[in-house]
């Protein structure tokens, strides 16, 4: 696997190293400056729209706030603890920094991306539920469904099997350093787990995704939150040490420097777009599944998703791991070995147990969070029970693999295919931006009208009326 390995690296270079960086950094700008700072005008009303979001989901449909779950079950997982300490090996704690970027300015493209997955969703037969994505406002929008197919089965390789890979692959470590538990054996449990959500259908992953998702983050801040306090005193010094770090300051003296802000910036968008996915057209499907009351408030949701993944729960890791003192450039551990000698430090050996728990619900909650983006698009190709059947035992298969696989080959996979996903989706949301600032100004408007729900039906904008959805949207 060694000759694959070196293929994808040299391609990742190319990809992360030059193209991504300038259009996932340009396209959240671009948006940022033209919703006039969203993330920030319309935060406490993201907050706000969580509150109302637990209605909407009755007669078999999937309210908003069950599909906000199942959005964050996929980007809260072992990229918050895994990820976050291979950024921090790889590229030093400068990395952290350029991964809040990629959250902060990624949110107003998490806002486009989403509003753009509601209006252009589809009825899902007979059961109220939705189904869209970038896929479908691919094709419905820009009327280019080979590319929207093209999209479909860069997401299917991406979600449907190498990130399912990635997080199986990080389960098991932890699982071997703290029980020496053999890797094929957590791989079959994992698979034993997951088939009844799988086979359940989206609505099944919805459900516990609403109940799942808030315990396993809640759990985890609390333990990360405590360390953190413990140290609180040395928290402005580490804040600062990633700043330095991420325009080079503190390796100016070693003469490294354009290096070392390399790396970090590198890492800290590869590793930041990998947890919260802004931009990278994943989030998009499940936001399309729910019934909401407009576009806006579903992409609200969507957009306080990637702030919680990466400026919360990667920011806490991260301060765990550097207040610890187990983090130096030159430290052997890497990925959760680092996290795990990081939570050992603070609270004794049974750091370890906890850090296996977690990250195993953490990992659990992906899986199934990435299979319900898949599953539409899987629709979208070719909308048959075989089909669907041969994809779900695909599913399973890399889970195992993963569980069994090695972790570099499996990392540049995950890295390449996410390239591949996000060139795609930022090009068409740069191209649709329009009709999502249509829709952002009438839902700003009816908050001026007092309205305290804006409603949206596809009368109010007529230019795109005929491009939606049969029964979606109507008064």
């Amino acid at each position: 696997m060694e000759w694959l390995n070196g293929i994808l690296k040299s391609i990742n270079g190319v990809l992360w190293g030059y193209l991504l960086i300038y259009l996932l950094l340009g396209t959240g700008l671009y948006f940022t400056v033209r919703t006039r700072f969203v993330q920030v005008r319309l935060f406490w009303r993201s907050i706000k729209e969580i509150v109302g979001g637990f209605s909407g989901g009755e007669d078999g449909g999937i309210s908003p706030f069950q599909a906000f779950a199942t959005g964050l079950a996929s980007r809260v997982g072992t990229g918050n603890i895994v990820g976050v300490a291979i950024a921090l090996s790889l590229g030093g704690p400068g990395a952290i920094f350029w991964m809040w970027m990629t959250a902060l300015l990624g949110m107003s493209s998490s806002l486009i991306e989403c509003s753009l997955a509601q209006l252009y969703k589809v009825k899902h037969g007979g059961d109220h539920s939705f189904r869209g994505g970038p896929a479908y406002y691919i094709q419905m929008g820009l009327r280019q469904r080979w590319v929207g197919v093209l999209f479909a089965l860069a997401l299917l390789l991406c979600f449907g099997l190498v990130f399912n890979a990635v997080q199986a692959n990080s389960i098991t470590a932890v699982m071997e350093e703290n029980y020496n538990a053999p890797d094929w054996l957590v791989g079959l449990i994992l698979v034993g787990l997951s088939a009844p959500v799988i086979f359940g259908g989206l609505r099944s992953v919805a459900v516990l995704a609403g109940v799942l998702v808030p315990i396993m983050a809640v759990s985890y801040l609390a333990m990360a939150g405590y360390s953190v306090l413990s140290h609180i005193t040395e928290l402005p010094g580490v804040l600062w040490l990633i700043v330095k770090c991420a325009f080079g300051l503190e390796q100016a003296a070693g003469g490294f420097t354009g290096f070392a802000v390399s790396q970090a910036l590198s890492m800290g968008i590869k590793r930041g777009l990998f947890s919260n996915e802004a931009g990278m057209g994943s989030a998009p499907n499940a936001a399309a599944t729910a019934t909401a009351t407009h576009p806006i408030s579903q992409a609200l949701l969507q957009m306080l998703g990637t702030f919680i993944d990466t400026v919360i729960v990667c920011t806490a890791t991260a301060a765990m791991i550097l207040l610890s003192g187990v983090y130096t450039p030159e430290a052997g551990a890497i990925g959760a070995r680092l996290t795990l000698a990081a939570l050992e430090s603070e609270i004794g050996t049974w750091g370890g147990h906890f850090l296996a728990v977690a990250l195993f619900f953490f990992g659990f909650s992906s899986v199934i969070g990435n299979y319900a983006y898949a599953e539409g698009n899987v629709e979208f190709i070719k909308k048959t029970p075989k089909v669907m059947l041969v994809f779900r035992i695909l599913v399973l298969g890399m889970v195992f693999f993963g569980a069994v696989g090695e972790v570099p080959v499996i990392w540049n996979l995950a890295d390449f295919s996410q390239a591949l996903m996000a060139i795609i989706n930022l090009v068409a949301i740069l191209l649709l931006g329009g009709v999502a600032f249509q829709l952002l100004k009438d839902y700003e408007c009816q908050l001026k009208d007092g309205k305290t729900t804006p409603k949206f039906t596809r009368d109010r904008l007529p230019k795109v009326r005929g491009e939606l959805g049969e029964g979606v949207w109507e008064d």
